[in-house]
């Protein structure tokens, strides 16, 4: 059995025994287990009078679920590059005076071909997931979902982190064109979007754990 199902066990022992909070902490804490530890290990069960302890409901792992979160971060992080790559050619397009190149074409029509394919099944999987939810508040628990949102969360946060550096590198740097500005808002705009959008469902997440 691992440490930390000992621990809950004796919790639970302990609890139906009649022993308050308090004392199960003070006992835990004088045998070396670390503070946080008795707060987790208390936290796994409902403070209630009723015998035995009703147990809180816990993150779980689903292979089901690892498949359609990874499909649909996929389809938003495609849909994400490509929205940017396209952006950029089309910026690229309208600044330069130079004939537009066979490599811009084929850029553009790869990113538009991406997008017809990644942002519906995306909004499908989106809209797929909401009634999920709204069906069992219980998937919101799912730890899957949570990994995927935060990893969301930490790959947005660095692309606006570098939209920040390159922006402030650029104007010590004396390279501020039009054509940069557009491009750095455009970065901004998407991973800015991205990361409104899993800040709110992590927070959503967190209230329901």
């Amino acid at each position: 059995m691992k440490p930390a199902d000992q621990l809950a066990q004796f919790v639970r022992e302990a609890l139906i025994s009649g022993r308050s909070r308090d004392e199960i902490t003070m006992a835990l804490s004088e045998a070396g287990w670390a503070r946080t530890e008795v707060e987790d290990a208390l936290a796994t069960w409902a403070e209630s009078s009723f015998t035995p302890p009703i147990p809180r409901p816990r993150p779980y792992v689903s292979a089901k679920e690892a498949f359609f979160y990874a499909l649909m971060f996929v389809a938003l992080g495609m849909t994400a590059w490509h929205i940017v790559d396209l952006g950029f050619d089309l910026i690229e397009r309208w600044m330069s005076d130079m004939d537009t190149s066979s490599w811009s074409n084929r850029s553009m029509r790869w990113s538009i071909s991406a997008l017809i394919v990644f942002f519906p099944l995306f909004m499908l999987m989106q809209r797929t997931e909401i009634r999920s939810l709204a069906r069992d508040p219980s998937r919101k628990r799912s730890a899957v979902r949570k990994w995927f949102g935060y990893i969301a969360l930490f790959l947005s946060s660095l692309a606006l982190l570098g939209d920040v550096l390159s922006a402030i590198y650029a104007l010590l740097n004396g390279d501020m064109t039009l054509e940069f500005i557009l491009k750095l808002l455009l970065v901004g705009a998407v991973a800015g979007t991205v990361f409104g959008y899993f800040q709110g469902a992590m927070k959503d997440a967190e209230d329901g754990a």
